[in-house]
């Protein structure tokens, strides 16, 4: 817990890079996929138009599709892809992008899911391996180097960056969200403690800002009872 009381809000994903360097281009992107009413298909002719504006989400969908995906959540590894600053008591500055990269082995998704699998069966599967053993990832720091982009989620930085293992997460117990608080929390990237600070990535406002109004928006609405109940989180 930091001295102050500070929280640090982050969200993750398990993908290389983002296919999107601007909220302009993740907007245009939704133009260009609309289903066409003729086709109920998105016209082709407007998804290369859209590539060809923005080429570099074109270099980073290549590159997202050239990694193998993970079986489950369990092995995945999830990454921060925009920058953040680390400052030092001194007012040093440090770039940097973090992942938490897990200690379970990688195995590769299969070709089909597990027989008689529904839509949940990522989750049950997590809910089953937490309750037989812990689950752990290490916090992996990459630290940029001059030239290195930090206004740019789609561009990966260079794979022999110094990196530092800053800890480890464990997860051993399930919770549903009956009886857990995580569901009213605003996963706002730009909530940061001291010493970690926004970059200049255009993309970390429009997050908080979206985020902001999603968050808004679901406290308004009916609750449902949680996807998983209080019973299967104690299994």
């Amino acid at each position: 817990m930091p001295s102050k009381g500070e929280e640090w809000r982050t969200a993750m994903i398990n993908l290389p890079v983002f296919p999107f360097a601007t909220p302009q281009a993740f907007y245009n992107q939704l133009l260009a996929l609309a289903p066409d009413p003729a086709t109920g298909k998105p016209d082709p002719a407007k998804v290369q138009d859209f590539f060809a504006k923005y080429p570099e989400s074109a270099k980073a969908l290549k590159l997202i599709r050239s990694q193998p995906m993970s079986s489950g959540f369990e092995n995945s590894t999830f990454n921060s892809l925009n920058a953040f600053r680390f400052i030092n008591a001194k007012g040093e500055t440090a770039w940097v992008r973090w992942s938490f990269v897990p200690v379970q082995p990688f195995a590769p998704i299969s070709a089909a899911p597990p027989d008689k699998a529904d839509t949940n069966y990522l989750f049950d599967t997590l809910i089953a391996d937490v309750h037989r053993h812990p689950l752990q990832w290490y916090l992996i720091i990459t630290i940029a180097q001059p030239g290195d982009p930090t206004d740019d989620a789609t561009i990966p930085w260079p794979p022999h960056r110094k990196q530092i293992d800053a800890g480890t997460l464990t997860i051993n117990q399930v919770e549903s969200e009956d009886t857990n608080p995580a569901r009213d929390i605003n996963f706002d990237p730009l909530v940061l403690p001291d010493g970690i600070a926004a970059s200049d990535d255009p993309l970390l406002s429009a997050r908080s800002a979206v985020y902001m109004r999603s968050f808004t928006r679901r406290e308004g609405e009916h609750k449902s009872p949680s996807a998983v109940s209080p019973a299967e989180a104690e299994k």
